[in-house]
Order: structure tokens, then C-alpha cells, then sequence
């Protein structure tokens, strides 16, 4: 019969209640249909790797220490040319891809001095969860309040829920566990157990988040003695004089000098406590096993032999970074499900490899600044896609939920980029991205600072000890050694770009008194809300 001849003829309470049940099952039916057609989201995010450490992107460790896992997910789907953080530093990034908004907006401007991530707010994990999704984290969290928008989770919460290389400790859904074993091995394990215990019926989301290569780089087992053979190659930037930006880049904690004996794997000092050289066990090597350089070394000398510690070891977390990678694309394809399930890796922020002299990352020079992103939907993305488009790590969320076909609340600041990776790049697509950090003076004492970089041109303005500017030629300099600010050649393009900082500050609703931004760095919560009550 017709619906509503049904509805005219058979109107009366009870049919009306039975109209009512039939028509909610069928629509949770329907929904359960749809949902079930829905792509898996296999979200694989590590912390600190570097551009210039995956042979995709290419660079001076292509072809020595390649990444053959990821770039198999590039070959296969999208490569992002210009993946930009928003706040190079691990905390406040993570924040940024869950909310899809800046630190200023979400709250979570830096890690030290108490930075806890609201977890009340809205983030992408809890709107696929809503709409009909199992999720799950696995791995590092980093943002100090408790997971929430999440069937599962199993995060690192030691050493400052930095975690541990080896012999981890997780809270699992609530327990607190430690696991014995090497930190990227087991958080695949456990995610791949989670891959096989899910509910069948339903798509899934997986954020599979790796500590790896995070400081202190400790190597697995196999790769210890990886490159002890061969000397890595020095950046062209390795030994920067930092001339024209002496008091910004000249003068951080995050050269060679300030590696630490645990850093290099060193015997640790005699008069060290029992316990804090049991903890030195974590770092992955046994006390003695590395001596310390030659006393008849120079200065320069003993910057190479640093290096080449460093490299070493970050090079060999990263390819256990990848081997694992390797095991996740496999189990796709052992079950059958790697036709619907859209893979993505990516990083908090990118990192400095010896470029500048430098390790670590905070500043809005390039090499901190691209974080990588490559991305598999098989039928959906053409194999080989690449885009110089300029993308935010506020872009994350809107677009992970538009793949899944799930709305976007208007609060959200960024955009998703799905358009660009179908190949269809958007006529009034952003032509550049707002950049904001605020940490100082811990770690490494990178001035605070906020600028705009577009396709070609970058400014910063330093702010909290000094007032300071740097402006650049990406194409004509694209290793930022030539701070062009004050040249008469590049003052009308230098008003624009200025003009261009000022819109997006505005955009984002970021316009703060330079008495605001110090409050925030000097802050232990790093927010202004107390201040405002």
C-alpha cells in the first residue's frame, strides 16, 4: 500500500506507534548500510620526522636510508608538497589536527609549563564516533588530559607521556601496563590486535601514532650498528654563521653544543643515582657502550662526531618507522580491505637534520615548517598525485570527515582539502598560511614568534625579547641564509605580505596585544582565560 493511503486510512495511536518502530529500524537500517560502505580511516602520525628522512621528498639521505613503506603510500595515492604546521611543536600540532583549529582558539599553546589539552572541546575522532564509526589511538598521545571520542585507546604515559623506546608503559583503556619491548613493534602489535577483535559491521578509524623519531632516537636492536660503516653527508647549511640573524637563529639551544651525553648513548657520569641510571636503560643502550669523543678533537671535529651520532640514530628510528608501516599495508591486503580504507602518514611538525647546525624544530624556517602528509584511497586518488597546494594542520580535521562524508561544524577554521586530492584544486583555495609559536624560554630558547609564508615569500616578526623581522626569497633562497629585510628591492613586496599577515591574524581572530603573547609565554597554562576572569 502506499505510505500515505497507510497513513490516511490507519492514523489512530497504536498504528501510529507501529508506524513510528518500523520507520526508526528502518532508518538505523539504512544507516548502518551506509555506514558500512564508509571508507576505514587508517590515520598513521609519528613525531618529529622530517621531509628531508623520507626518500619520497628526496633530499641528502634519499638513497641511504630509504622509506620504501611510505613511499609506497605516495606512489599509490598523493604526495603534499606544502604540508605546513601552524605551531612546530609537538603538543600544540597534535592539538591543532584534532580540532582544526590554532592554539589560540583550542587552547593548548605550548608543552612545558602545564599544558593540558581540553578534552571537553569538539575534536574529528568524536564526530566519526558519532556518526557511526569504531576509533581507536594507539601509540602517543602527548596532551596530558585522557583521551575522549574513543572506543579504544592504549597511549604512552611515561616520562612526561613522551614514553619510553623500550619497555613502554601504557595506559589501556584505563590501565596502566608496561609492555616489554621496543615502542614502534608494539604499538603495531597492538593495533593490528585491534584491527581484529573490531566490530565487523562497522567502518573504522585508527589513529596509530608512533613515538618514533622522537629524541633520544634509540635504534631496535637491528639497526644499532645500521650505518657504523659509512660518514652520513653534512647539509649545506651544517655550518650556518646565521649572519643578518644573529639574535633569532644565532642564538637558540638547538645546535651540536647543547647534545647531551644521553643524546649521543654515552656512559653516564660516575656520581649518577642507581635510579636515574636504570632510566638511562630506556634510551636503548647499555652504560659504557659508547665512549665519548677524542680529547684531541677540535671544536669543529667534535660537531661532526655529534652529528654523526645523531643522524645515525635518528635515521634508524625512522626505519623502523617504516617497516611497520610496511606491516600495516600488508595486513590491508591480507584482509581485503585495502580498497576502502584511505591511509594517510603524516607528523606533528617536520624537524632539523643538521640544517643551521640545529636538531629539534620550533621555528617557522622550512625545514620545521613542512610536515609530511601521503595519502592512499585507492579508485578515489589517482596514483602519483602530487600538489604544491599550501596546506594547515588545521586542514586535517575537515578534510578526514568529508572523505568519511561527515559534516563540519562551522567553528572549525580550517578546509578541507579532499577537492585537491581528487585533482580538482579549488579556484579560491588559500594562497598562504598563518604561523604562530609561543614556548619560550624552554626548550632550546627559540624567541616567540608569528609570520605568513605564501608560495614564494615568507615574514617573521620575533617578539618577546627583541622586535625583529625576517623576510624571504623561497625561490631565490630556498635554504633562508639571506634575511632580505630592510632591501629596497623587496619593500613593496615585503608591505604586501605584511598586509597579508595582518588579514589572517585577523581571519583567525589572533589580533593580541604584544602584552596578551607575553602574558601567554610567561603563563604555566599558556592561556589568557584567568587573566580574563
Amino acid at each position: 500500500m502506499d505510505l500515505s493511503v497507510f497513513l490516511t486510512v490507519n492514523l489512530n495511536h497504536k498504528n501510529f506507534i507501529l508506524l513510528f518502530c518500523f520507520t526508526t529500524l528502518l532508518c538505523l537500517g539504512q544507516t548502518r548500510s551506509q555506514n558500512k560502505l564508509a571508507p576505514n580511516i587508517v590515520f598513521i602520525f609519528s613525531d618529529d620526522h622530517a621531509t628531508n628522512a623520507i626518500s619520497a621528498y628526496g633530499g641528502l639521505f634519499e638513497d641511504l636510508a630509504p622509506t620504501p613503506n611510505i613511499d609506497r603510500i605516495a606512489s599509490e595515492g598523493a604526495l603534499l608538497e606544502n604540508a605546513l604546521c601552524t605551531n612546530a611543536i609537538c603538543g600544540p600540532s597534535r592539538a591543532s589536527v584534532l580540532t582544526g583549529k590554532y592554539s589560540h582558539v583550542n587552547g593548548y599553546y605550548k608543552n612545558y609549563k602545564g599544558g593540558v589539552f581540553d578534552n571537553k572541546q569538539w575534536t574529528f575522532p568524536q564526530a566519526l564516533k558519532a556518526s557511526g564509526y569504531e576509533t581507536a589511538l594507539i601509540g602517543k598521545w602527548h596532551l596530558a588530559s585522557e583521551p575522549v571520542g574513543f572506543d579504544y585507546y592504549k597511549y604512552h604515559i611515561s616520562k612526561g607521556q613522551q614514553g619510553f623506546y623500550w619497555d613502554p608503559i601504557y595506559n589501556d583503556n584505563g590501565r596502566k601496563i608496561t609492555e616489554k619491548g621496543y615502542a614502534t613493534n608494539l604499538t603495531t602489535d597492538f593495533a593490528l590486535d585491534w584491527l581484529d577483535s573490531r566490530d565487523q559491521n562497522k567502518p573504522f578509524c585508527l589513529l596509530l601514532q608512533y613515538k618514533a623519531p622522537h629524541r633520544e632516537w634509540a635504534p631496535d636492536i637491528p639497526y644499532k650498528n645500521l650505518w657504523d660503516s659509512i660518514q652520513m653527508p653534512y647539509p649545506e647549511t651544517f655550518d650556518d654563521g646565521y649572519k643578518g640573524r644573529e639574535q633569532t637563529a644565532g642564538s637558540t639551544e638547538m645546535t651540536m653544543d647543547y647534545f647531551s651525553r644521553q643524546d649521543m648513548k654515552m656512559t653516564p657520569p660516575n656520581d649518577l643515582s642507581k635510579q636515574k641510571k636504570r632510566k638511562w636503560l630506556h634510551y636503548g643502550f647499555k652504560p659504557g657502550q659508547i665512549v665519548s669523543p677524542s680529547k684531541d678533537l677540535n671544536p669543529q671535529q667534535v660537531r661532526q662526531w655529534k652529528y654523526q651520532r645523531y643522524i645515525k640514530d635518528y635515521l634508524a628510528t625512522v626505519k623502523s618507522v617504516d617497516d611497520n608501516i610496511g606491516r600495516v599495508l600488508d595486513y590491508l591486503n591480507a584482509n581485503g580491505i585495502e580498497n576502502n580504507t584511505i591511509v594517510i602518514y603524516s607528523s606533528d611538525q617536520g624537524f632539523f637534520l643538521g640544517e643551521h647546525g640545529f636538531f629539534d624544530k620550533r621555528f617557522m624556517y622550512e625545514e620545521a615548517l613542512h610536515m609530511p602528509f601521503v595519502v592512499r584511497y585507492p579508485g578515489v586518488i589517482q596514483a602519483g598525485t602530487v600538489s604544491d597546494a599550501i596546506i594547515s594542520n588545521i586542514d586535517f580535521a575537515p578534510t578526514l570527515l568529508d572523505m568519511a562524508g561527515v559534516a563540519t561544524p562551522d567553528a572549525v577554521q580550517g578546509q578541507s582539502f579532499y577537492p585537491i586530492l581528487k585533482g580538482q584544486r579549488p579556484k579560491d583555495w588559500q594562497k598562504s598560511m598563518y604561523y604562530h609559536y609561543y614556548e619560550y624560554p624552554y626548550y632550546h630558547r627559540v624567541q616567540p614568534h608569528y609570520g605568513v609564508r605564501d608560495q614564494r615569500y615568507k615574514l617573521i616578526h620575533f617578539y618577546y625579547d627583541m622586535d625583529l623581522w625576517e623576510f624571504y626569497d623561497l625561490k631565490k633562497d630556498p635554504m633562508e641564509l639571506n634575511n632580505l629585510m630592510g632591501k629596497k628591492a623587496y619593500k613593496g613586496r615585503i608591505k604586501k605580505l605584511k598586509s597579508e599577515l595582518y588579514r589572517l591574524k585577523k581571519q583567525y581572530g589572533n589580533e593580541l596585544s604584544l602584552e596578551e603573547l607575553k602574558y601567554i609565554t610567561e603563563t604555566d597554562f599558556g592561556g589568557l582565560e584567568s587573566k580574563n576572569k
